[in-house]
């Protein structure tokens, strides 16, 4: 099978949650390439899952205050706070027979990848079900996935820095303040590529971008005229718009 690569983009929210949905639109029908890609939020953002209420998981006064970027994604899981300088995000978009049928078996394949990654750059990561990476006992990557219409899309995040204040400011860990013995509590179960290596955040795209492709036949490709189109018009009328933002 032939994969399409796209290297590192930067975009916001709406449009990265968009483009996985236009992909997926796209390789349904055929006029896309079963797509890997590597992505940046700018402005920083959170995204809930599917199943979540905004209001339950997100301080949306913080968000505004800071200029942070709300979304609920098209796949399930809990709220993520997205850190432009301090994640990498990726997304797998191809027809579903290609994974295991297993859901746990096809995040382990793919996470599999970025654990692959990790060891290149000198970190011992594992893989734990259902849908999470670890070093050393605590969370560097997690991901989500769903399966429609026979594609399956999964895309997921790789702490490369932590900014706990922020994240906790953002989302709804807890109604007290944030306390040091919180930001503590955080430090024992969520880490990051910069307390292992001192690998640069492009230096560690680059050691992703390998893992990920190695053995797969790829080219580097672009957005078409068509996903672009259709991406745009999705950001605006779907992920931006109250109703899907308040479904629940």
């Amino acid at each position: 099978m032939k994969w399409r690569f796209i290297g590192l983009e930067t975009h916001d929210a709406y449009l990265n949650m968009a483009l996985d949905e236009a992909v997926c639109e796209g390789v349904r029908v055929g006029s896309s390439l079963p797509t890997i890609r590597f992505y940046n939020w700018k402005p920083n953002a959170v995204s809930i899952g599917y199943f979540q209420g905004i209001e339950d998981e997100v301080n949306l006064d913080v968000c505004r205050e800071l200029g942070v970027d709300c979304i609920r994604r098209w796949t399930g899981g809990g709220a993520v706070y997205h850190d432009f300088e301090g994640e990498i995000t990726y997304s797998v978009i191809a027809p579903a027979n290609v994974f295991p049928k297993n859901i746990i078996e096809s995040y382990r394949l793919i996470c599999g990848w970025l654990v692959s990654g990790l060891k290149s750059l000198g970190i011992e990561a594992e893989f734990r079900p259902v849908n999470d990476i670890l070093v050393n006992d605590k969370k560097i990557s997690g991901s989500a996935q769903t399966r429609r219409g026979g594609i399956l899309l999964q895309h997921g995040t790789l702490l490369y820095s932590l900014d706990l204040k922020t994240m906790f400011s953002v989302l709804n860990v807890s109604k007290q303040k944030i306390t040091d013995k919180m930001i503590k509590s955080a430090k024992e179960r969520v880490t990051c590529v910069q307390m292992h290596c001192d690998a640069g955040k492009m230096e560690v795209y680059e050691a992703l971008v390998y893992a990920f492709t190695e053995g797969k036949d790829y080219d580097f490709g672009t957005w078409s005229k068509d996903e672009l189109a259709r991406a745009k018009e999705l950001a605006e009328k779907k992920y931006r718009s109250e109703e899907w933002m308040y479904m629940r």
